[in-house]
């Protein structure tokens, strides 16, 4: 390939990559600092790309040098995005940022294989997501502030609440597929029983409420399930459009891997350590895990719209 396909491939990936509001010659503009007729001019291979630009426009849009070059290896460029306890809301912030980007394209879709509850079904009821902040902060960032803390509903700041809110309104927007084993459900109430013989519990009333905030929820998604789209408790599902299926797995456990696809490109999402997550969009290992995916959805049971009572003993019983 000569530097002028190279440079000219470059910008194809690039532009596959952009929501539709942003234009081509606006996100090199801005990426390179540069003047919108020098981001013209190199489009149009008028200027060639230095080296240093090449990589400005790799790290801005998360492209794989290798794959631009074609060469053949088994490496794959990911971008980390950690949790702290400094400043959480600003993980939420990053997972918002993403969904809006998902959202802005005109195809869009989210695949979620999961053997947890998906973190925006968490944001759904009140006392689900203060435990499960409660349990993230004492557990997993081990903030200082929760060390010797016991449980209490006011542990969840309203404004990390509505972040959440506004998270779930954002993925309900989005059309998904989410694909769920028998530890989907399993792996909460786990953390909810650890917490209560642990003694980080005040008092047993929490725990029932909680536990009911989880049957709420669980309650939820399968009346979701049930009409194929997804919506908020106050709203009304029906009038809304399509755009949930919703797979029990039966096969293999699996791990938190969520696939989004916008215009033809794929960006994949690997969860590890609960709440950290690694991010590419390397072409190559994208399509196999949306093959994979595609084929455990046809030997998974679909239990969104259909098979009512498969439905209704997987999420309730």
């Amino acid at each position: 390939m000569t530097p002028t396909h190279l440079q000219d491939h470059l910008f194809q990936q690039i532009k596959q990559k952009l929501p539709v509001h942003t234009t081509l010659v606006d996100a090199v503009s801005e990426s390179l600092h540069v003047s919108t007729d020098s981001a013209y001019r190199r489009i149009r291979g008028e200027t060639p790309l230095v080296l240093e630009e090449v990589q400005q426009l790799c790290k801005e849009f998360q492209i794989s040098l290798d794959c631009l070059l074609e060469v053949k290896g088994t490496g794959t460029l990911f971008q980390v995005v950690q949790a702290n306890n400094d400043d959480f809301d600003q993980y939420l912030a990053g997972l918002k940022k993403a969904l809006e980007e998902v959202l802005a394209f005109q195809q869009k879709e989210i695949y979620y294989l999961t053997k947890d509850l998906p973190i925006f079904h968490l944001f759904c009821y009140r006392p689900v997501f203060a435990f499960r902040y409660f349990f993230w902060m004492k557990s997993i960032l081990q903030h200082p502030d929760f060390t010797d803390r016991s449980f209490t509903f006011d542990c969840l700041p309203a404004k990390t609440e509505a972040l959440g809110r506004e998270i779930l309104q954002l993925y309900n927007a989005i059309p998904s597929v989410e694909i769920w084993n028998n530890e989907s459900i399993n792996s909460t109430i786990s953390q909810i029983e650890y917490y209560r013989e642990a003694g980080f519990f005040k008092n047993n009333e929490d725990v029932k409420i909680i536990y009911n905030a989880v049957v709420d929820t669980l309650e939820h998604i399968k009346n979701e399930a049930e009409i194929g789209c997804k919506y908020l408790p106050e709203e009304k599902g029906d009038h809304k459009k399509e755009n949930f299926r919703f797979f029990q797995n039966r096969v293999v456990l699996g791990d938190n891997t969520v696939l989004a696809i916008h215009d033809g490109a794929k960006t994949l999402y690997l969860n590890y350590d609960v709440l950290n997550y690694m991010v590419t969009r390397d072409a190559t290992l994208c399509e196999d895990v949306y093959l994979k995916i595609q084929n455990l959805m046809r030997r998974a049971t679909i239990l969104s719209q259909v098979s009512e009572k498969q439905r209704n003993i997987f999420l309730i019983h």
